[in-house]
Order: C-alpha cells, then sequence, then structure tokens
C-alpha cells in the first residue's frame, strides 16, 4: 500500500470518526477519531513510516485516551439522568380516582378508573356510588383498596393492625 495512501485514510477516518461522535455521543469515537487523526499528522510529517508501526500507534493511543482520559471527562462533563420509581402502586398510593361502578367493603365487584384503565376497587368500609371520588390506599393483589374522600388518615395504630393481618 501507498504510504500516502495510509496517511490520507488514517485522516479521513480520523475525521469521520470524530464526525460520528455527533450521531452516537460516548466518548469512544472521539478518542478513536483523535488517535487516527494524530497517526494521520504524525505519517504526514514524516515521523512515523511503517503501516505496523502506525497501527500500533493508533491502537495504544486509542486504548490509552478510552481508558485513562473518558473517566475524568465523564467526572466533569456529567450526562443527563433521572430516576423515577417503577413501582405502580407506589405511584398510584393516594391519588384520587372515579369510581365507574358501586364500591363496597364486603367484595371486590366494585370498579374505579385509574389512568385511563378500570380496575376492581373494595373500600376500606362503606359503600360509595358511582360517579364519587376515592382515594386510592394501597393494592391487594388486582384489587384497589380505596376510601371515600373526606375521610380522616387512619392512626398509627390502625395502620400497624392492618399490617399484622
Amino acid at each position: 500500500m501507498d504510504a500516502d495512501l495510509l496517511t490520507w485514510i488514517f485522516l479521513g477516518g480520523g475525521i469521520l470518526l470524530m464526525l460520528l461522535e455527533l450521531a452516537l455521543p460516548g466518548g469512544v469515537a472521539l478518542f478513536l477519531g483523535f488517535s487516527g487523526l494524530t497517526v494521520g499528522v504524525l505519517r504526514f510529517f514524516g515521523l512515523l513510516s511503517g503501516a505496523g508501526a502506525s497501527v500500533a500507534v493508533w491502537l495504544i493511543l486509542s486504548v490509552a485516551l478510552t481508558i485513562v482520559i473518558r473517566p475524568l471527562l465523564k467526572k466533569y462533563f456529567k450526562s443527563e439522568s433521572y430516576f423515577k420509581f417503577a413501582d405502580e402502586d407506589y405511584e398510584a398510593m393516594d391519588q384520587i380516582v372515579d369510581v365507574i361502578e358501586e364500591i363496597n367493603d364486603e367484595n371486590n365487584n366494585g370498579k374505579i378508573r385509574l389512568n385511563g384503565t378500570s380496575w376492581r376497587a373494595k373500600s376500606l368500609e362503606g359503600t360509595i356510588k358511582a360517579g364519587e371520588k376515592v382515594r386510592i390506599q394501597y393494592r391487594e393483589n388486582t384489587t384497589w383498596i380505596v376510601e371515600p374522600l373526606g375521610v380522616k388518615e387512619p392512626s398509627k395504630e390502625q395502620l400497624k393492625n392492618r399490617n399484622r393481618n
């Protein structure tokens, strides 16, 4: 292979990899491209001549940049991240929803509408008519346990007793 052609391959490949970083961010393509560009420049000025030596320098420089400098850049240029619970029970707690079929405390034949879907529901006590609003307390299997709005919060003792059952 012609020495000038190999030089242009390293230069062009380096620039292409650095541009690829814009489409696939993460730093690796940038470092591989920078290494290729560096080897191309070294070859252009005659500081590197052999094809084997050029590939070896590119490999060593690429690995060194990726292993040493990438963690430093990630430390100072943090990526966007966010945290969200993936627990739908947790997210549903204390939501106020509509009753679409009468709910009672004897069976789970009543229904509520939560996030556009109808769910079986049971009240903590008493009957709740369709069209009223309720607050979700917790879930037992596929049945939501609800309470009518305006009901006072259960005491710590009631919560302890509920958890024992």
